[in-house]
C-alpha cells in the first residue's frame, strides 16, 4: 500500500478528504484533512433526486481543490467513494463523467449496505471494544446502521432518512408531525432490537456531542471516545428541537449546523426511543472515510488489526522513540511490578494495561525537547492516543507521564480531571509504580539484569551489578508509605 493515501467522500452535505500516512506496516496518521459545505443534495428531494447545477458546480470546484492539495502532498493513492446524493440521482452520470474526463477521478458510488459497513468497520477497529452495539451514521440524505456484536458486524441497514432530506421535505413546511411519522415508519426495522450501546457517526451525532462537552465544560478536548449516558443526552436533543436559531447557538451549536441540525435531532431522538435499551451512547470520530482506507490497508487481514495492535501507541512510537529496547523494557518491566504489587495494593487489575501503556510511552517527549520531556510526552499523550482507548484511560495514562519521576500528581491537576481519574489513591500508586519502573532502569542495560520480589510491602530488587544510579533515583521519587523499594 502507498505511503500516502487520499480519501475522498463525496456526501449529501458535504464533501471531505483525508490525507493518510503510513509510519509502519498498521500505524497511520493524518496528514491533512479538507472539508467542503457543498449540500451537493440541495434541492434534489423536491426534483425526483436529480442534481441541480449549482450544487454540482460546487462539488467540482472542492473536488479539484481536494486534488491540488493531494498532489501538493505527493499522496501516491486516491480512493473516492460518493454516498446518498449520488446514488439516488437519475442524472448522476452528468456529474461522474465531468469529473472523470476533466479532473481524471473516478468516483466509485457505495450502496447503502457498503456505507454502512465502512463506518462500522472504522469503529470496531478504531474505538474502546464494541460488544452489543448498534451503530447509526446520519447523513443528509440517509441513515446507515450496523448491528455490531462482539467485534463483528452482523447486520447493515440504509434508510432513506436524512438531515437535508428531512428538511427539504418536511421541515421547510413546518410538518415536523410527518416527519416524524416519516422516520417512524423507516425505523420499522428495528423493532425487537436489543443493544447496550449507540456509536454515532457523522456530522449530525459529532455536532451534538460537541456541543454538550462545551455545556458541560468537559475536562478532556477529544471528541473521539467521547462518552455519556441516554438519558442526559435525550435531555439535550430536547432543548435543541425546542430551541430557535438564537437558542441553538447559545446551546453551542455551529453556525453551519444550523439550518439542519432540527432534522437530525429528531433522527436521533426517534431512534433512540426505539432503542430504549442502549444505556451507553459514544461519539465516534472515525466513520466512511476512515473506513475505505481500512479497507484498503487490512485488505489481506479480514479488516481487522491484529489482536491487541493498537495503531495510536505504534504511530507515537514509530515517530517519537528513538531507544525502541528502552522503551520496550519500560513496558516489561512496569507489568512485572505491577503483578508483584497490585494485589498488595489494591489496585484493580485493568490498570496493568493503562501503567504498561504509559511505561511504554515515556520516551516520546524527549524527541521534542530532553528538559520537559514530561510535558511533551504528556501532550503528545492525550493529544494523540486517539484510538482503541477511552477517555479514562487517556487522561490515566498521559497523566502517569506527566507526573513520572517527579511529585504525585497535585490536587489541581487531580480536581480537574476527577471525573475521568481513578481515586487519587490509586493514581498515586500507579505514579509511584511508573516512577519506579523508570527509575530502575537509570543505567539503561542492554537487557534487564536484575530480579525483583515483594514482601510485605517491601519491593526487593536483587542484581550482581552497579546500580548506583538506580539507588540515587529512587531516594530523589517522593514516596509513598504503602511501598518501600530495597536494593539487596
Amino acid at each position: 500500500m502507498a505511503k500516502r493515501t487520499t480519501v475522498i467522500d463525496i456526501g449529501s452535505n458535504s464533501v471531505r478528504m483525508v490525507v493518510y500516512e503510513k509510519t509502519s506496516r498498521f500505524a497511520f496518521h493524518i496528514l491533512h484533512e479538507a472539508k467542503a459545505k457543498v449540500r451537493l443534495g440541495e434541492d434534489a428531494y423536491q426534483n425526483d433526486g436529480n442534481l441541480q447545477e449549482i450544487p454540482m458546480q460546487r462539488a467540482y470546484d472542492a473536488l479539484e481543490n481536494f486534488l491540488s492539495i493531494s498532489s501538493s502532498l505527493k499522496s501516491r493513492k486516491t480512493l473516492c467513494v460518493a454516498t446518498s446524493a449520488l446514488r439516488d440521482a437519475p442524472n448522476k452520470k452528468v456529474f461522474l463523467q465531468k469529473v472523470s474526463k476533466n479532473l481524471k477521478l473516478n468516483i466509485k458510488i457505495i450502496d447503502g449496505a457498503k456505507e454502512a459497513y465502512l463506518g462500522s468497520m472504522a469503529c470496531i477497529n478504531l474505538l474502546p471494544k464494541l460488544e452489543s452495539a448498534i451503530s447509526i451514521d446520519i447523513g443528509g440524505g440517509s441513515t446507515e446502521l450496523s448491528i455490531i456484536t462482539n467485534k463483528d458486524i452482523k447486520n447493515t441497514i440504509s434508510l432513506e432518512v436524512g438531515t437535508v432530506r428531512l428538511k427539504e421535505l418536511f421541515f421547510d413546511k413546518n410538518n415536523s408531525k410527518d416527519a416524524v411519522k416519516y422516520i417512524d415508519s423507516k425505523l420499522e426495522m428495528l423493532d425487537n432490537f436489543d443493544a447496550k450501546t449507540v456509536v454515532g457517526i457523522g456530522g449530525t451525532f459529532r455536532a451534538i456531542a460537541t456541543a454538550i462537552m462545551k455545556n458541560t465544560n468537559y475536562p478532556l478536548k477529544k471528541l473521539h471516545s467521547f462518552e455519556i449516558n441516554q438519558k442526559e443526552f435525550k435531555n439535550f436533543l430536547e432543548k435543541v428541537l425546542d430551541a430557535d436559531k438564537d437558542e441553538l447557538k447559545q446551546l453551542n451549536i455551529k453556525e453551519d449546523r444550523l439550518d439542519i441540525i432540527k432534522p437530525g435531532a429528531l433522527i436521533l431522538s426517534r431512534v433512540l426511543h426505539k432503542l430504549s435499551s442502549a444505556t451507553n451512547l459514544i461519539t465516534s470520530g472515525v466513520g466512511v472515510r476512515e473506513g475505505v482506507y481500512l479497507s484498503d490497508l487490512l485488505r489481506n487481514s479480514k479488516d481487522k488489526f491484529p489482536t491487541n495492535y493498537n495503531i495510536s501507541v505504534r504511530y507515537l512510537i514509530d515517530t517519537n522513540v528513538h531507544d525502541a529496547n528502552f522503551s520496550n523494557q519500560l513496558n516489561q518491566l512496569s507489568k512485572i511490578i505491577f503483578d508483584l504489587t497490585y494485589e498488595y495494593l489494591s489496585l484493580k487489575k485493568d490498570y496493568r494495561y493503562e501503567l504498561s501503556t504509559a511505561s511504554k510511552l515515556y520516551p516520546i517527549g524527549s524527541s521534542i525537547h530532553y528538559y520537559s520531556q514530561n510535558k511533551h510526552s504528556y501532550y503528545l499523550i492525550q493529544s494523540a492516543l486517539e484510538y482503541g482507548f477511552t477517555h479514562k484511560q487517556i487522561q490515566l495514562i498521559s497523566t502517569l507521564n506527566r507526573y513520572a519521576e517527579k511529585k504525585l500528581p497535585s490536587d489541581s491537576h487531580f480536581q480537574k480531571y476527577k471525573d475521568i481519574l481513578p481515586t487519587k489513591k490509586d493514581l498515586d500508586l500507579l505514579s509511584y509504580l511508573i516512577s519506579i519502573t523508570i527509575a530502575l532502569l537509570s543505567h539503561k542495560p542492554r537487557n534487564i539484569d536484575f530480579t525483583l520480589s515483594f514482601n510485605d510491602g517491601v519491593l526487593e530488587v536483587i542484581s550482581k551489578n552497579n546500580m548506583y544510579l538506580a539507588k540515587e533515583a529512587i531516594e530523589k521519587l517522593s514516596s509513598i508509605n504503602s511501598i518501600k523499594v530495597k536494593f539487596l
